[in-house]
């Protein structure tokens, strides 16, 4: 609900800061006081209309700003919308803004944070409901009628059960629609895959196998050079020259000398044992360079060959995938993708098979939540028109109509042909009023404004009252075209709403504002030489003085008849509570 509104500048209003509570608000003062420009502002601040023209004289802005407390069946849907745009940070309170310049900038808030003013719009709709501009009246919105009907039917589990199999049958669809795509595709796909499996599986490619062609045929290609270095260093080990021994014969003898050292001086036994071991690593490091000097191969074709075989991988690799692994991996998916295409036709069968049964049951499930909801609608509907009955309205009719829209690809009904579906059902709702006895029922949309509109709206609020989920519903000029004994009722019917809700009104009648939780006298003053909106919450006397006014002349007489009505209203509040 709204807990604090802040005006600043805005038309006549230079600077308004109010608190409301729960229930039944009412406003009341002298036509052209300020009431509507009241609203007016508060309808800026939910993305309503807003330009300079707004910018109260000689002020560079106009601001409107409003804390509203989230605790009833709107705080999940505002969370929703909070957590999505990342601008929720009290749970319990969210703060909107908007700010319209004289040189025509507009800045929208939520708690602080800069937004579109889209969004703006899409979390006031969940906040407030204002009758009186259209934009914001959620009974005129054809699309909200299903929910509010649905809503006051309790239709909750059946709703859930159908929207199950609804999303069911929309995954197994999404499932068929790419199996057909692939089987009109087929032949093409078939010769793709095909290609590129054969292609793959053609190289009988191992992993690792780059690596070890990358060192052959860096061998290869350098084998003069390799043999040269290992010859190289093998004559210097093991075959030396005239002019200077092998290292391993001057090896030799420094074992046999360190040997004899060894037989005399028996601590060195140790240092003998050393010099044997490197003889004889010198020995295999011989051997072993003969064994590669051997080894080493002058094969220009094995050359090329491998530098063949290591430009058909890199090929492979950049077509398919970045290493041999990854390559591989695309070919098994390409067979896959041709098993996939072989087995299409039995899947598809199988599938529809399956999407038969299913619009078999959504055809049940469906049918049993229209009946739910045509048998709630016929209750809705009396105690629609006997809320009208009570205000002055007895000849005014209220219908649902139902309807239902053939398709050839929906669900099928027990007699012949199918109707279109979706995650609400098969029913398309829309609410019919005829207002006046002899005027045909017509969409609830399509009604004239005024008092009788403003009747009709409120008999719907009570009714749908637990249905409806917007914590705040103002009405303005409800009393237009009724009189006193019908402003009372209208009054109860208020403060009853205003148990379930919090509700705002403008009015001009006693014994309708009587019935106000909260009651504020919006009054026109003038202070050097400028016309401002000032606002007084009234309580005890008052408040009594405002009603006798608004009676007539404060009078003895006007004074007692507003005793008497508030003393009525006391009553009314104590056997209803």
């Amino acid at each position: 609900m709204l807990t604090e509104l802040h005006i600043q500048n805005f038309a006549i209003i230079d600077k308004l800061d109010i608190e409301f509570g729960p229930g039944l608000v009412i406003l009341t003062g002298e036509t052209g006081a300020g009431k509507s420009i009241i609203l007016d502002a508060l309808d800026m601040l939910l993305g309503g209309r807003a330009d300079a023209t707004s910018i109260r004289s000689e002020a560079d802005l106009a601001r409107v700003e409003g804390t509203f407390k989230l605790s009833g069946p709107e705080r999940s849907a505002a969370h929703e919308i909070l957590t999505r745009e990342e601008l929720l940070d009290d749970p319990d309170y969210v703060t909107l803004m908007r700010e319209v310049r004289r040189e025509g900038r507009n800045v929208a808030r939520i708690n602080g944070r800069t937004i579109t003013l889209a969004l703006l719009k899409e979390l006031g709709e969940v906040l407030v409901d204002i009758h009186g501009q259209s934009e914001h009246l959620s009974l005129l919105n054809v699309r909200a009628h299903l929910g509010l009907l649905d809503r006051y039917a309790s239709v909750e589990t059946e709703l859930s059960s159908y929207r199950r199999s609804y999303q069911e049958l929309l995954s197994l669809r999404r499932d068929l629609e790419e199996l057909r795509e692939n089987q009109r595709d087929a032949e093409r796909r078939t010769e793709m895959f095909t290609f590129q499996a054969e292609e793959i599986e053609a190289a009988k490619l191992r992993p690792g196998e780059d690596v070890e062609l990358k060192q052959e045929r860096d061998r290869l290609a350098n084998a003069e050079t390799l043999a040269g270095l290992a010859q190289e260093a093998l004559s210097v080990l093991d075959e030396g020259t005239s002019e200077s021994p092998a290292v391993t014969d001057l090896v030799g003898q420094a074992v046999q000398n360190l040997t004899k050292l060894a037989q005399i001086d028996a601590t060195q036994a140790a240092l003998a044992d050393q010099s044997v071991s490197v003889e004889e690593n010198l020995a295999d490091l011989a051997r072993t360079l003969r064994d590669y000097v051997e080894a080493i191969e002058f094969n220009p074709k094995r050359l090329e060959a491998a530098e063949e075989r290591l430009d058909l991988i890199h090929r492979l690799e950049r077509k398919y995938g970045g290493s041999i692994e990854g390559v591989l991996a695309f070919g098994a998916q390409a067979r896959k993708q041709l098993e996939s295409i072989s087995t299409a036709s039995s899947r598809i069968a199988e599938l529809e098979a399956a999407e038969s049964v299913l619009l078999e049951k959504l055809s049940r499930q469906g049918l049993a939540l229209s009946k739910k909801r045509k048998e709630a609608a016929e209750e809705m509907s009396r105690a629609i028109e006997a809320e009208l009955g009570d205000l002055r309205m007895t000849s005014a009719r209220f219908e649902v109509d139902f309807q239902m829209k053939p398709d050839p690809a929906g669900v099928p009904l027990p007699e012949d042909g199918r109707v279109a579906f979706d995650s609400t059902g098969l029913d398309k709702v829309e609410f019919l009023v005829a207002p006046n006895p002899g005027e045909g029922l017509k969409p609830l949309a399509k009604t004239a404004s005024g008092g009788e509109t403003s009747r009709l709206m409120l008999a719907l609020k009570n009714v749908l009252a637990r249905a409806d989920q917007i914590p705040t519903l103002i009405f303005d000029e409800i009393d237009q075209g009724i009189g006193g004994r019908v402003g009372g009722t209208v009054g109860e019917k208020l403060w009853s709403l205003g148990r379930a809700h919090q509700v705002m009104v403008i009015t001009h009648l006693p014994q309708l504002a009587v019935f106000g939780d909260q009651h504020f006298q919006v009054q026109k003053v003038v202070e050097n030489n400028r016309t401002l909106t000032r606002l007084t919450q009234l309580k005890g006397e008052p408040r009594t003085l405002e009603l006798a006014q608004m009676l007539g002349d404060v009078t003895e007489g006007t004074i007692r008849s507003a005793h008497d009505i508030q003393q009525n209203a006391q009553i009314f509040k104590r056997n209803h509570k």
